[in-house]
């Protein structure tokens, strides 16, 4: 990957790849999950609590001190896991594609095959390059599986393929991992030797996956790109079937979720933890992140907005930023070029044009003009600013904060606000205008003979 990040937390859909694999064992049936860490230990310990400890799913750690192969790794494992469990499904950690329902096949071959100690998933693939191969027997059973480091040329033929998951019964699985060797080309303890050994103990019971393509791993940026195309359209293609009308270059994150009759246009991008309410619209690229629209809203095209929400029937945009907290109530208006930080825009409320509104509180009904700022910072502290309901902001005024224009109270255009404003008043604060006759022509005259100089 060429990264400082473990591989396992790069993201696709707004996810760590990670994740997808352990909702993919959980939804399998696993009762909890041991997650084998090295690299990256710390990172990858934090993300799984993040995202698995709130939910109170058992999902855990266990260190593998040295990289010393698969084998090892599973080996680490086993202390951690209830010694009362019945059988392991293994699994990696960078196979995002991962179908839950191809991994409980693997529960019903395993009880189908008797005294077999393990079931596995096996895929044929046009180029198995990197795969371990799986070898049969004349009568079609598996004997094992050669990696391709170690396959003679015969062997590298196959297109039969190992993707690496299987189901194992525990007692099995223990002895097994015990009798693994280092005698192989990398010296490491390969898990696919677990395989040889099921074949003389019982037999191993294979899968072939009918969707070789959900069991790709990942191993470098192209693959996790590719990877990402895929699920960016198994989540377009839930949503389409709940109602929802999506445009094919709009990519929507795997947490987001869409109510019937809305609609993502082109090149939007919905992110995080967003929600979008019934009948809302997001129009050409527009980029929310972790933002709640409400039903009936209009975000217009090319707006930008993060850790907020937007009311029902609301108008955003176009290019409008909803900063972090802003609070946009129904039916209100947010224009084109407004930005919005810590700010309340209450029920029908507008701010059409042109303007800053930052750390304040805009009461029902009131009305922003173009060009407005609210002067909220003194170079060390925030500031707020309140404005009644009804209140009516004149175009180009500066807010200097902290004040409070009153319900109903009048602004008049290119006022600057220094201190509060009474209900019903009207506040002045422009310089006197001063015409002085004839001026434009003498000005004009005397800058035309001094470009002549």
């Amino acid at each position: 990957m060429k990264s400082a990040r473990p591989k396992v937390l790069h993201e696709l859909c707004g996810r760590p790849m990670l994740h997808y694999v352990v909702d993919a064992a959980l939804a399998a049936g696993a009762s909890d999950v041991v997650v084998v860490v090295g690299h990256g230990r710390d990172e990858v310990s934090a993300a799984l609590d993040k995202a698995f400890g709130a939910q109170g799913k058992k999902v855990r750690t266990a260190l593998q001190p040295q990289q010393r192969g698969t084998g090892d790794a599973v080996r680490c494992a086993m202390p951690h896991i209830d010694p009362t469990s019945e059988a392991i499904l293994i699994l990696c950690g960078d196979t995002p594609l991962l179908d839950p329902e191809q991994l409980t096949q693997l529960r019903g071959a395993l009880d189908r095959a008797g005294d077999a100690p393990i079931a596995m998933l096996t895929a044929e693939v046009s180029d198995p390059t990197g795969y371990g191969r799986i070898l049969r027997d004349a009568s079609g059973r598996v004997i094992g599986i050669r990696e391709h480091k170690d396959a003679t040329l015969e062997e590298r033929a196959i297109t039969e393929v190992n993707p690496g998951v299987y189901l194992a019964r525990s007692g099995f699985l223990g002895r097994a991992l015990a009798g693994l060797t280092t005698d192989n080309a990398q010296g490491e303890l390969y898990l696919t030797d677990i395989v040889a050994q099921a074949a003389k103990a019982g037999g191993a019971a294979a899968v072939v996956a009918r969707d070789a393509g959900s069991l790709v791993g990942i191993n470098d940026r192209a693959q996790l790109a590719a990877a990402e195309e895929v699920l960016y359209g198994r989540v377009a293609d839930r949503l389409r079937k709940s109602g929802v009308t999506i445009r094919t270059s709009a990519r929507v994150d795997a947490g987001v979720a869409v109510e019937p009759d809305a609609v993502i246009e082109h090149a939007v991008v919905l992110r995080g933890r967003t929600r979008v309410g019934a009948g809302a619209r997001i129009d050409v690229g527009s980029v929310l992140t972790d933002v709640v629209v409400e039903a009936g809203a209009s975000v217009k095209p090319y707006t930008v907005a993060s850790q907020s929400s937007i009311g029902a029937g609301a108008q955003i945009g176009p290019f409008s930023h909803l900063r972090p907290e802003s609070q946009i109530e129904a039916d209100a208006h947010i224009g084109n070029f407004v930005e919005t930080k810590k700010t309340v825009v209450r029920k029908g409320a507008k701010a059409n044009h042109l303007a800053y509104l930052g750390d304040g509180d805009i009461g029902e009904g009131a009305n922003v003009g173009a060009g407005t700022i609210f002067c909220n910072y003194d170079g060390f502290r925030k500031h707020r600013t309140e404005i009644g309901a009804g209140a009516f902001i004149g175009s180009d005024s500066q807010i200097v904060a902290p004040v409070k224009i009153g319900a109903g109270a009048y602004v008049a255009t290119g006022t600057t606000v220094t201190r509060d404003v009474p209900d019903e008043a009207l506040a002045i604060g422009r310089v006197k205008q001063e015409n002085k006759e004839g001026y434009a022509t003498r000005l004009k005259a005397r800058l035309k003979d001094a470009s002549k100089k």
